[in-house]
Parts: C-alpha cells; structure tokens; sequence
C-alpha cells in the first residue's frame, strides 16, 4: 500500500471509531524526506489516496493536486522534533473535552504508561499558526501524545498504526477520567505504581503473544 492510500485508510477507520468527523483533524505518515499528509478541506470519512498530499520536510508539494492541511507546520514540526514516522490529529469528543477544563490528564490507568503517563494539554492558539505548533511540540516532551487546550488531540509513533492505536487509547483513557470524575476525584498512579507496572510489563511481556508452557 502506498503511503497516500495508508493515510487515506487510517482516516476512514478514525472517522469509523468516532475520532474525526466531517473535515476536522488531519493525518500524515513520512518515509525519508517525504510526508505524506491529508489535503484540506477533505472529508476524512470519504477520503481517497487522491486527497492525500505529498510534501518534503521544508513543506513544498511534490506530488497530489490539493494543498495540504493547515496544521502542516505542527506534523513538520514533529517529525523534525521527536524523530517519528507518523502523525494523527483528532478533535476526539472525549480528548476534546477534557481539552476545554483540564492542563493535565493524571495517569489513572496504567495503560496510559504506553502513551507516556500524564497528558499534558498545550495552551490553545489558534489552529493552523505556529503558535499552536510550538505549543504542542513542547506538550509531547517526554510524550506520545498531547491535547490542544480547546481544540483536540495529537498523537505520534514510529509507525502509522501505532499512532492511530495512541489516538483510540488516548480517546478511552479520557473517557475513563471522565466517568471516574463525575463520580468523584479520580485517584491516579503515583511515582511507584508506576515504575512497578512498568517492571511488570518488561517482565511478562505485556501486550504481546507467546508461546504456552506445557506442563
């Protein structure tokens, strides 16, 4: 699959969980000096290979016929940052809200270790300005993920997939927080509880399949 139909694939599922809707949010995946980024303006449930852009690490077009996504500057800005392979924008309802009332997201759940513990939420500029994009780059230190202060979510990883799965995970972690705050004050994992889940992954392997002990 060519990275334009990859990036057209990871919207159309994004938009099936719920996470994008209408035009609102964007995708790209970079393979050596090319992006491949969602176009503006695209509707990213119905979105084709064709209104996938092509652009090089300076932002130039080099292949497609529409112009790419306003937050063009935050993915580059990423890429050259942190080193990723891919890069997922949302306005997420339940990431989104969360947005609105909250600097950070604790870790309340010990899953949220993969995406790099607390989400920080980087304060709101106006989409699309540069602003915004350093306001987030410096939210994802340390981070797979970040929210945008009234706006959405932002999620990067080494490979497209992944960073489709840190949105999903990042969306049911919010959702967690939520329901545990209308019922109180969620408690979250201290400094110890959460070195001990990580020991405990590396030990058993979580998150991965392997062969049973016969006994």
């Amino acid at each position: 699959m060519s990275d334009r139909a990859e990036v057209a694939a990871a919207c159309r599922r994004l938009a099936a969980e719920g996470l994008l809707i209408g035009t609102a949010g964007n995708v790209s995946v970079r393979t050596g000096d090319r992006v491949a980024v969602t176009a503006t303006g695209a509707v990213l449930a119905e979105i084709t290979a064709e209104q996938v852009t092509v652009v090089d690490t300076a932002g130039a077009v080099v292949a497609g016929e529409l112009a790419p996504t306003s937050e063009l500057d935050l993915h580059l800005g990423v890429y050259r940052r942190y080193g990723a392979s891919a890069v997922v924008h949302t306005h997420a309802p339940m990431a989104t809200a969360l947005s609105c009332v909250l600097d950070e997201v604790p870790c309340v759940h010990y899953q949220m270790l993969a995406l790099g513990g607390s989400v920080r939420v980087a304060p709101y500029a106006t989409f699309g300005t540069p602003e915004l994009a350093e306001s987030v780059l410096a939210a994802l230190d340390g981070r797979a993920v970040a929210l945008l202060a009234n706006h959405g979510a932002v999620t990067h990883a080494d490979t497209l997939d992944r960073a489709v799965e840190h949105a999903l995970l990042l969306e049911w972690a919010c959702g967690v927080y939520w329901r545990a705050a209308a019922l109180g004050t969620p408690r979250a994992l201290d400094e110890r509880q959460q070195a001990a889940v990580i020991e405990a992954a590396i030990a058993r392997q979580y998150g991965t399949t392997r062969k049973a002990e016969r006994r």
